[in-house]
């Protein structure tokens, strides 16, 4: 069973800079795709990155140039460098790792962009 936890989220003035962090630990299929999601106030979960196990990355058009997702498969780790912050981007953002034999979530980590 595999176990995500995220960290790195908190309250970031507008055009600021967070970075998120998601470790995986247990047991789960080497080949994945690790993403970050988020859900802000009355919206739907959306995805807002996603990167495969050897590099391929997705976003979603409205983080584009501002956030970069990366991995390190050493340590089962995936980043999100999340910059010029608008408060649009608040939500709470979640870790999701994808293989063929399971799907995982992380308890959440609270981003809020606010003057």
């Amino acid at each position: 069973q595999v176990q995500l936890v995220e960290s790195g989220g908190g309250l970031v003035q507008p055009g600021g800079s967070l970075t998120l962090s998601c470790a995986a630990s247990g047991r789960f299929f080497s080949v994945n795709t690790m993403a970050w999601y988020r859900r802000a106030p009355g919206k739907e979960r959306e995805l807002v990155a996603e990167i495969t196990r050897g590099g391929t990355t997705n976003y979603a058009d409205s983080v584009k140039a501002r956030f970069t997702i990366s991995r390190d498969n050493a340590k089962n780790a995936v980043y999100l460098q999340m910059n010029s912050l608008k408060p649009d981007d608040t939500a709470v953002y979640y870790c999701h790792l994808q293989s063929i034999y399971e799907s995982a979530w992380g308890q959440g980590t609270q981003v809020t962009v606010s003057s």
